[in-house]
């Protein structure tokens, strides 16, 4: 069976990262789900809140995300997970979610390490090109080479 995916974050950014995976994942909507943790909410009514949307998604297990571990959406999804038939990974980010789509047939452990390799190689420095008028240096690529 597959994992269902629920993403707990501070609001709008857990359903922003949802669509942004519906985009990718148009098949989707089913196995993902969203709670965005407003700070006017009483935490009783957050861990409630996003315990019906984990049960919405009609999974065997799942793989919940937050945002940032020690903020109220880590510490609601923390009293979510049972480490058994869900895990819970901090530091959500969109390439991690998008791994965790990707194999979200496979167990649950392996399900963890994948994000979580998704989500650290989805992080890098990226190349810039030499600014203007900047002469270029002799080792630098050929100008119709767009490779970095």
């Amino acid at each position: 069976m597959t994992a269902g995916l629920l993403i707990i974050a501070h609001s709008p950014l857990a359903s922003a990262l949802r669509e942004c995976v519906l985009h990718v994942f148009p098949d989707g909507a089913d196995v993902v789900a969203a709670v965005d943790i407003r700070s006017d909410q009483p935490f009783d009514e957050l861990v409630d809140l996003s315990r019906k949307a984990m049960a919405g998604l009609g999974a065997d297990r799942t793989l919940v995300f937050a945002d940032v571990f020690g903020a109220t959406p880590c510490n609601v999804a923390q009293k979510l997970v049972d480490g058994v038939s869900a895990r819970l990974v901090a530091g959500v980010n969109l390439p991690m979610l998008l791994r965790a789509m990707t194999y979200r047939r496979e167990p649950l452990e392996a399900l963890v390490t994948r994000s979580m390799a998704g989500g650290v190689q989805g992080v890098m420095q990226v190349a810039t090109t030499a600014p203007q008028n900047q002469a270029r240096k002799r080792n630098d690529q050929d100008p119709g080479d767009h490779q970095q």
